[in-house]
């Protein structure tokens, strides 16, 4: 009887889903016929007599994943059940103009199927450690019921002053008279439910900081949700289908272009609309193809990178200069990238992907902000001026004292635009080259720690002044300059392909400054190998294609001190090497394609291993079978300064060394946990650990 409901239920989502992505095709391919007689045959490409019939080919695509175990020893079960429908359309139109349209629409049913790990049932009570506390099975207390509160603050040392008091946990946000000197207070809402503890797939972090997430969709549960940049505060049906938003991000292309011949046999090349400008000639991480953000909530960083940029409204023009003496080719290109700024998509917490647990980060810290919260071993048991690493207690914050208070989003003006130029050229011996440089948004976001009078809830008054893990997300202004190359070495059977930027103005966490940031200049390469190779015991006729890459990046200015209980600086590694290895062969007159990605992040000590099989039933059918898996060999080696000990909460930030030298300020001992920035030392393969999937994917082309 289930199985049946559940089944007319995915029908019912499919017939709507697939309606309305047919509407919308249709309307887009009705705007590009009309759209030249709107403003007049002269000042667009007309649709006039002798053009091309159009060309349309439409794919339908299911995937199909599941995993496995996670450290809460549950079994997560399907974390995706994506179908895609995808039509692509050309046309010659008049005056040499021609249109290009890519329009795609999915439905995700994980978030109906699997509700309990996705969707509306998703989380549920947790319960965050106090490490001082005897007397309780593992030391662990419910969420909300923190040991250190108003009522509690003096009896460690806190003086009355501190706005603590959140207990808003009972209908009504009204504050437990028994924890609280006040009889009530207006506080949010924040039930114990819904919930799971941050990085508790990976474990809880014992001994260091814990922090309670919401991770239902944000029509269910809207703790937590703002709009970080186009993702962070989406509703059950907009995670199901992503593309039909404000954004009419179901046009994946939409232009026009033409090639202006001029007097001397040179050229002018135009592209207009909405479009994805490829830059590198890398695989799985990017160097100079930074134009297009990414969305990183489709599958991590496992899809083809065609399939995951998010396209935007772009202007190209290039002028083709031809052969040289020098040259057999050159070109330069201008890309003016007009659309309304948008980051890369980091997911949304409570979803299969969210890349480096960014979301879940953002989403707890924001929640914390807006609603308060517990936030596990946060309050030093230990007589204020003491030094020492603990014990610590469960500390109950109040509204607008921790987290995240303010996203600022760039507005759409012309100086927040992005211009890039790239000058391109082919050796008469048949290297290829580019110089690029680019001006853009960071696609990462930059935490800002600010000074904030904390409200006290039960008299109004703004008391004490905290740096505590207090942030404002801001999108900082970067440059780039780069280049690339590639060539073959025809004796190895070899083609090499390489890349280097060298960026300003990025941002990185940073503990060591009152800040909690640092503005450094950072130097990406990578090189590539190629080669195909015939394998005999693997297919005599056809090659099995060896690729190799290696990514190299380097923070100048890195700032890391080592402090008595951990490592206080930027949480990003000074130097680090990612290393890739694709190795695929082709059989049965490459209808058959086994092959294995292999990728290793050296400083992290993070490993991923992804086989998988495709195969061509048909000129129109294919599939693919795979797996995801991902190693890591000791967390410990992620854990990083929690910042327990850089705000003027005393005695959270106050110590006295063995000179009787009472220290204070930004990373004052050290005190390290994994949460909350040990994701980002792991990167996005480490971070991922213990999201091992079995894939299954279809497609079908009418």
């Amino acid at each position: 009887m289930y199985k049946h409901k559940r089944n007319n239920n995915f029908r019912s989502y499919a017939t709507k889903y697939t309606t309305k992505f047919a509407t919308i095709v249709s309307l887009g391919l009705a705007a590009v016929t009309l759209t030249p007689q709107a403003f007049g045959q002269e000042s667009l490409p007309a649709l006039g007599e002798g053009s091309s019939p159009w060309k349309v080919d439409v794919f339908y695509e299911n995937a199909t994943y599941f995993r496995g175990k996670d450290n809460t020893g549950n079994s997560v079960g399907l974390s995706k059940f994506r179908n895609t429908l995808q039509a692509e359309a050309d046309k010659d139109l008049s005056n040499g103009w021609a249109f290009h349209g890519i329009f795609r629409g999915t439905y995700d049913g994980v978030y109906q199927l699997n509700k309990d790990e996705y969707g509306r049932n998703a989380g549920g009570a947790v319960a965050l450690e106090s490490s001082a506390l005897a007397g309780t099975p593992g030391h662990y207390l419910p969420f909300g019921q923190g040991v250190v509160n108003w009522a509690t603050a003096q009896g460690i040392g806190l003086p009355p002053s501190n706005a603590f008091g959140f207990n808003s946990t009972i209908p009504g946000g009204q504050v437990n008279p028994s924890t609280s000197p006040a009889a009530v207070a207006n506080l949010p809402y924040n039930p114990n439910q819904g919930l799971r503890v941050l990085f508790d797939r990976w474990g809880n972090n014992p001994g260091g900081v814990q922090v309670a997430v919401p991770v239902r969709p944000c029509d269910v549960d809207n703790r937590g949700c703002t709009d970080f940049g186009g993702y962070g505060d989406k509703k059950r049906s907009e995670l199901e289908s992503p593309e039909f938003n404000s954004k009419l991000d179901f046009i994946r292309e939409f232009y026009v272009k033409k090639n202006f011949n001029l007097d001397d046999g040179k050229q002018v090349f135009v592209k207009l609309g909405k479009q994805q400008v490829v830059w590198g000639r890398t695989d799985l991480f990017r160097v100079l193809d930074v134009i297009n953000p990414v969305d990183y909530s489709r599958n991590n960083i496992y899809d083809e990178l065609q399939d995951i940029r998010i396209p935007m409204w772009i202007l190209q023009a290039e002028y083709r200069m031809g052969a040289s003496d020098t040259f057999q080719d050159r070109n330069v290109s201008v890309v003016w990238n007009f659309d309304q700024f948008r980051p890369n998509n980091l997911g949304q917490c409570g979803t299969p992907n969210s890349i480096l647990d960014a979301a879940c980060i953002l989403r707890a810290f924001k929640s914390l902000w807006d609603n308060g919260g517990t936030i596990a071993n946060f309050a030093s048991a230990l007589p204020p001026g003491t030094p020492g690493n603990g014990p610590h207690l469960s500390t109950d914050f109040g509204p607008h004292t921790i987290g995240i208070r303010n996203v600022e989003l760039p507005d759409w003006s012309f100086k927040n635009t992005q211009l890039g130029i790239k000058w391109e050229g082919v050796t008469a011996g048949g290297f290829s080259f580019s110089l690029n440089g680019l001006t853009y948004r960071s696609q990462l976001p930059s935490l800002h720690m600010f000074n904030v009078g904390a409200l006290n809830p039960f008299t109004g008054a703004i008391v004490n002044t905290s740096d505590l893990i207090a942030f404002d997300l801001v999108y900082p202004r970067v440059s780039l300059i780069g280049g690339s190359a590639d060539f073959q070495i025809p004796d190895a059977n070899l083609a090499v392909r390489l890349e280097a930027a060298l960026t300003h103005g990025e941002e990185f966490g940073n503990s060591a400054q009152a800040s909690g940031y640092s503005k450094n200049r950072v130097f990406r390469s990578v090189i590539g190998l190629d080669r195909p190779t015939i394998i005999p015991w693997i297919n005599e006729a056809e090659a099995t294609l060896f690729s190799a890459q290696l990514f190299y990046q380097h923070i100048f200015d890195h700032e890391l001190y080592d402090r008595p209980f951990g490592k206080v600086g930027m949480v990003d590694w000074e130097n680090n090497f990612t290393g890739t290895l694709l190795i695929r062969a082709s059989l049965l007159n490459a209808r058959l394609n086994p092959q294995v990605v292999l990728a290793r992040d050296f400083k992290a000590h993070a490993f991923a291993v992804a086989p998988s099989v495709s195969y061509r039933y048909s000129d129109n059918l294919s599939f693919n079978v795979g797996a995801n898996f991902k190693f890591l060999d000791d967390d410990k080696r992620l854990h990083f300064a929690d910042q327990r000990d850089s705000g003027s909460f005393a005695p959270f930030g106050a110590y006295t060394d063995a000179n009787g030298n009472t220290q204070t300020g930004p990373g004052a001992w050290g005190l390290s946990g994994l949460v909350p920035l040990g994701a980002f030392r792991a990167g996005p393969i480490g971070a991922a650990w213990r999201e091992d999937e079995i894939q299954f994917s279809m497609k079908y082309k009418f």
